[in-house]
Order: C-alpha cells, then structure tokens, then sequence
C-alpha cells in the first residue's frame, strides 16, 4: 500500500488518515517514516507536513481465529471504525486488507447507503493474490461495498470481470 501512497499527489490526499490493526506494529511505523520523509526544509526554516494522522482500530479476524469467535471481533471492529469514519469523514478511501479493510469499508459502505456519507472506496488485491481472492477481497467482490475493485494478475480480472485489472502496483 505504501508504494501506491508515494505516489498520490499530496495536495490532492490531504489530510492522510492511515489506519491499521492494533497489533499490526509495522504498517504505522512505515507511513510514519514516509510521511516524515515529506518534511521540506526552506531557507533554514523546517517546515513539516501535519497533514497525516496514524490511527489503530481492533482487527476483524487474527491469524488462525476461528471463524465463530471472528463474529464478535468483527462487530467490535466495525463499531470502531464506524466511529473513526464518522469522525474523519474521508472522501477517498485506499485498502487492501486482510483485517482492518473489512470494518472500514463496511462501514463507510453504510453511511453512504444512509446519506450520511460519500466515500469512494477503493479495494487492491494483494500481488500475492493471482488465482483466487483473499477472504477480505471475495466478501468486498461478493458484497459489491467498494466502487473500484482492482486486481494485479489478468487471469484474476477474467474470473472477477467486476474488477479492475491495473497491473503491477505493490
């Protein structure tokens, strides 16, 4: 996902919410270390883009929950993010999973079913993902909450023809 954000036009994407699970202790770390990358100098003077926020929200599912006990998780985690989308409001909304996409989407999803909000939600299967969808991606796929649905292998878009075949991205 990094790779995508480095090349959005800042101006464009601002303010930057990143969101990852709470026990997701690398993701953060990263975009906080791009995002500190921005930092301009001029005429002895630092300036730094405040546009960028870091938050953690509960993860739906961890590696190798049970799918019973993945129900109240993924309540819990929707609640979180619903109360993070309500907040933040985000126009635009770049994921790619596994476990904090799900909650984020869904919700964002169901306020603009409601009116109450108009994100554009853009879901990116995994490269790793080349003939058959991640969990996250088929219930998205299935469910059809997210306006764009991009796939990096064409044999993928062939057997998805809703999706988006972009090619290499990550």
């Amino acid at each position: 996902m990094m790779n995508i954000v480095t090349t959005l036009q800042k101006d464009r994407f601002t303010p930057r919410y990143y969101v990852a699970a709470l026990t997701d202790s690398m993701s953060l770390q990263k975009a906080q270390v791009y995002e500190q990358s921005l930092v301009r100098v001029e005429a002895d003077k630092e300036e730094t883009l405040e546009n960028a926020q870091f938050m953690q929200i509960y993860r739906s599912r961890e590696v190798g929950q049970s799918y019973i006990t993945s129900i109240a998780t993924t309540l819990l985690a929707t609640l979180h993010a619903m109360w993070l989308i309500i907040r933040i409001r985000p126009q635009v909304i770049f994921c790619n999973g596994p476990g904090t996409c799900i909650p984020l989407c869904a919700s964002a999803f169901l306020l603009k079913v409601v009116g109450l909000g108009w994100s554009s939600i853009f879901y990116i299967e995994s490269i790793a993902r080349v003939k058959k969808l991640s969990l996250s991606g088929l219930l998205l796929y299935k469910l059809r909450i997210v306006d764009q649905f991009i796939v990096q292998w064409p044999q993928l878009q062939q057997k998805y023809p809703r999706a988006h075949y972009a090619g290499r991205l990550m």
